[in-house]
């Protein structure tokens, strides 16, 4: 069983790099070659490192097999050389030893996570908070520490990417505030967090409307941020946020690439065309972090 896995993660690789776009059979490797396109990259070398992360039996005599991949791609964009890394989680189905069914599985985002109202209190009350100036080198350094990994300094989610940015932010240096109502500042402490640190939808609009503590400016493109700024992704179109990630490094192009959880991966164009999430109707808001 193992062999047929290495067998099936070796043909998707082998999909990756090959200059034949009629062998690329995976929807995803085709969206991420043709983004690569529009980039003038191209994927030269792929390695991969699987991981089988549960098996349970069925009653219909299958196995479900849970397993991980790490994927880490060489990216070649004129003289520029850089690396990409994602985790995918996957599952096959297996029947009397052969695999039958390879599929991706994907991030789910609970309707809760996704529609948090806003409450009268969010509006910043005129406290007083100590100054501090954003160190965006810290931030990019938790952010590279913890790409495919989990601090226990702080709680963890299954929908993690907005408590992963959150962190990161904050060890660059922007401090909490609101604790302990959750419909307020920004915050986590004693094994609770207001929802602007862990919910996607809240997060952008903390920044759009917070005075004191960890305070943003909304720019009106990608190129506009810096090392340490955020992304925030309506991957429908319909006006409920469902991810966020943190700008590490750019591109040849100086466009930027990103981290994130959930679907943890690393240096990551920021656009996410290439996503399984991603609709025609994605919307994008930019935050670039400021001096509080």
């Amino acid at each position: 069983m193992k062999q047929q896995l290495m067998e099936l993660i070796e043909k998707r690789i082998q999909q990756c790099v090959t200059k034949d776009r009629e062998a690329v059979v995976d929807e995803k490797l085709e969206r991420k070659r043709n983004s690569m396109h529009k980039r003038k990259a191209e994927i030269v070398h792929v390695k991969a490192k699987g991981k089988i992360e549960d098996m349970e039996k069925k009653a219909d005599e299958t196995e479900e097999l849970v397993y991980s991949v790490h994927l880490q791609y060489f990216i070649k964009q004129g003289e520029f050389f850089l690396i990409e890394e994602e985790v995918e989680n996957r599952k096959a189905v297996v029947y009397k030893g052969v695999i039958i069914e390879d599929t991706e599985v994907l991030p789910a985002y609970p309707e809760d996570y996704r529609e948090v109202p806003l409450a009268e209190e969010w509006r910043e009350t005129k406290e007083r908070e100590s100054r501090y100036k954003y160190d965006r080198l810290k931030a990019v350094q938790y952010a590279e520490k913890w790409w495919n990994s989990y601090n226990p300094k702080y709680h963890q989610f299954e929908v993690d990417c907005t408590n992963y940015i959150s962190q990161c932010v904050h060890e660059g240096g922007a401090p909490m505030r609101g604790y302990p109502n959750r419909n307020k500042g920004w915050w986590m402490q004693n094994n609770n967090w207001s929802y602007s640190w862990a919910v996607a939808n809240a997060f952008p609009r903390y920044l759009e409307t917070s005075t004191a503590g960890l305070r943003a400016k909304r720019v009106d493109s990608a190129m506009e941020l810096k090392l340490g700024d955020v992304i925030c992704y309506d991957f429908e179109g319909d006006g409920k946020y469902n991810h966020t990630t943190i700008v590490t490094g750019k591109d040849a192009n100086g466009e930027p690439l990103v981290n994130a959880h959930t679907y943890n991966s690393r240096m990551r164009y920021w656009k996410y065309e290439d996503s399984t999430a991603y609709t025609p109707n994605i919307k994008y808001k930019f935050f670039t972090i400021i001096d509080g």
